[in-house]
């Protein structure tokens, strides 16, 4: 036994959701495929009629994604250089009717290792905004993402959108992903890279300024590498930068065995995809 609700405004949302054990319902491109043949069960609030959580906007300080915006729209918007990645990873995300459904807040909040979004949204050094009853939140999506397919989100809240600060919009960024197949894959390693480049010297060999590296798909959640983004700053930012990418640097990350591959496979893969991307990243300039 279940009760479908369908509110039309975010006030509706959050005042149903306050005291309630309800489920969210967006795309639905996660919520149903984990039913299997199941029915759902319980409360379910479908946020997908709440207009005010779509789009993407810019302001002084921030990019704002809805949390209702799907990956169609992300592929569509024009945004700075230093989304490339994110737009790369929307274009992964399981095939076009997917991408037309599935919300970015979705992919987040259901916080799968292999979350193509997270990466490239951690590169970013992105902040989620919270919403409910009891007024808003935010935190980093570093923090929010706490585990597999675990997060911070109470019950009563909404993940209303994603904040990108404006501070390396003209970086360079790559993602990369490695599956079994080509098309409708769920990743053995995905890396993304953003790399900003300071042009300023005299002698117009310009240097790493600031660099980010993050794996994902082989963790409990998406990892950055802090020790080979601090070993970067500084290098020129040349053909060649990879050399730098040792085994140490992806000594943080805890691949496991499954299905797809073997941790020994992943370790090995996402050495190749760092070096890879981080080259794509200069290949730019």
């Amino acid at each position: 036994m279940s009760l479908y609700l369908k509110p039309r405004t975010l006030d509706e949302a959050v005042s149903l959701l306050a005291g309630s054990d309800a489920q969210i319902l967006s795309g639905g491109t996660d919520f149903y495929p984990a039913l299997g043949e199941k029915l759902p069960q319980g409360t379910i609030v479908d946020v997908s009629s709440l207009q005010q959580l779509r789009g993407i906007s810019i302001s002084a300080e921030h990019i704002r994604i809805g949390g209702l915006t799907t990956w169609t729209e992300v592929i569509r918007t024009p945004l700075p250089r230093c989304f490339d990645a994110l737009k790369a990873a929307a274009r992964e995300v399981g095939s076009v009717q997917i991408q037309n459904r599935g919300t970015v807040a979705g992919n987040l909040c259901n916080a799968s290792p292999a979350a193509d979004g997270v990466p490239p949204l951690l590169a970013l050094d992105a902040v989620v905004e919270l919403v409910s009853a009891a007024g808003q939140r935010q935190m980093p999506l570093a923090q929010f993402i706490v585990g597999n397919r675990k997060t911070l989100r109470r019950p009563d809240e909404v993940l209303s959108g994603i904040l990108i600060p404006r501070t390396v919009e003209n970086a360079a960024s790559a993602f990369l992903k490695l599956g079994a197949r080509r098309y409708l894959v769920i990743s053995i390693s995905m890396v993304a890279a953003l790399i900003q480049c300071d042009d300023s010297r005299r002698d117009r060999t310009g240097r790493v300024a600031e660099a980010r590296v993050v794996v994902g798909s082989c963790s409990a959640s998406a990892r950055r590498l802090g020790d080979l983004e601090k070993e970067l700053a500084g290098l020129p930012c040349a053909p060649g930068i990879s050399q730098v990418v040792t085994e140490a640097h992806l000594s943080s990350l805890s691949p496991i065995d499954d299905v797809r591959a073997t941790a020994e496979y992943r370790r090995d893969a996402s050495l190749v995809l760092v070096r890879r991307a981080l080259e794509a990243c200069v290949g730019q300039r």
